[in-house]
């Protein structure tokens, strides 16, 4: 069996992070024809079972959807499966697809961008409903809302995600590092990571007795400020000390941002999965959550605070009681990609088995 991998989303956050881990185990299997630029998959090209397919459209584009390069889908098209890890799918395929759509946000919380854009973020996801053979999530809550918004009658297979191996690796061999005076937020600037509710509490914490306390936000100032009038009040009302953007940075900066914070804060409204806690979990660093459904899901048994959905007094609450805890003992070892890519490559050969003995029938 070979397989076509659409790499051309490695660099793009979390949805990255999720390909380039799962591109190894593919190879260590099968022979793997790697969509994307040469920076892309430069990190795989002297792996055994490579073949590299330069593929500069980008995703979502309509030249991806009606006008995909011919010689690139003649390769493609010479595999067995081709996996998309989200809801782009060239147009012209004609071998069995496998896709993962991480959630459906967008549809499920209105108030993110227009009817216009709404819209045609359902068409995207309904068409790779309609082409995939089957469709893959991260956790039982995306997998719900995805019956619940979509005219779906595909399989729908939960693999959850995981933290990268390399920050697992990192964990074992760390450097003594003593915790700092700091609150961490990993996010990004869409309404629904609650940004608002953390800020409001971390104001009314700072008065009631962590007034040494730092809030670190990775990220760009303007980025978070740009079109949020609420928040950029909240932001110029704290003291010059009590905030620090970091700008872009380096996964080994990340990395010690979670060993040195004290508590890494996610108050989402909304997450498929919610990667960062896990993060910062495995990176020995205390985690408070919004009380959703997901988290729950994802995060049972794991030693985390949960306070009440956006709001910001629970949170307050829940900053003061966690702020001087000790580091999480021990993690439960639930979640790899080793696991997550063993349950993707038997849904790659069910797929190949079935095309196959269609084929032999016909």
């Amino acid at each position: 069996m070979k397989l076509a991998i659409d790499c051309r989303m490695i660099d793009s956050s979390g949805i990255g992070t999720y390909i380039a881990q799962l591109v190894p185990y593919f190879l260590k299997k099968y022979p793997c024809l790697l969509l994307g630029t040469h920076e892309q998959c430069m990190p795989y090209v002297r792996m055994e079972n490579v073949e590299f397919c330069y593929c500069p459209v980008k995703p979502f584009s309509l030249q991806e959807m009606f006008h995909f390069p011919q010689d690139i889908l003649a390769a493609i098209n010479n595999c067995d499966v081709y996996y998309t890890p989200y809801c782009n799918i060239p147009g012209g395929i004609t071998i069995p697809i496998i896709s993962t759509i991480h959630d459906v946000v967008f549809l499920d919380l209105k108030n993110l961008t227009s009817f216009a854009g709404r819209m045609a973020r359902k068409i995207i996801y309904q068409r790779a409903v309609n082409l995939s053979s089957s469709l893959v999530t991260v956790s039982e809550f995306s997998k719900s809302r995805i019956l619940a918004n979509l005219h779906c009658k595909k399989t729908v297979t939960v693999a959850y995600s995981s933290v990268p191996d390399w920050m697992k690796a990192a964990q074992r061999d760390r450097p003594a590092t003593e915790k700092t005076d700091t609150i961490l937020f990993v996010g990004n600037i869409k309404q629904h990571k609650g940004l608002s509710v953390l800020l409001k509490a971390f104001m009314a914490a700072r008065a009631e007795g962590l007034s040494a306390a730092k809030l670190v936000i990775v990220g760009n100032a303007d980025n978070f400020r740009t079109g949020d009038t609420k928040t950029t009040e909240q932001i110029n009302a704290l003291p010059e000390d009590a905030v620090r953007f970091t700008g872009k940075i380096t996964d080994q900066e990340l990395l010690e941002l979670y060993w040195q914070a004290k508590l890494f804060v996610l108050p989402s409204f909304y997450e498929g999965f919610g990667l960062p806690p896990l993060e910062a979990l495995t990176c020995g660093t205390n985690v408070i959550l919004s009380d959703l459904p997901v988290f729950h899901e994802v995060y049972q048994n794991f030693p985390v605070t949960y306070f009440e959905t956006g709001n910001a007094e629970d949170l307050k609450v829940k900053l003061l009681s966690a702020y001087n805890l000790p580091s999480p003992a021990t993690v439960p070892d639930t979640y790899s990609f080793k696991k997550t890519a063993a349950i993707l490559l038997q849904l790659f050969e069910t797929a190949a088995a079935g095309s196959a003995s269609a084929s032999v029938r016909s």
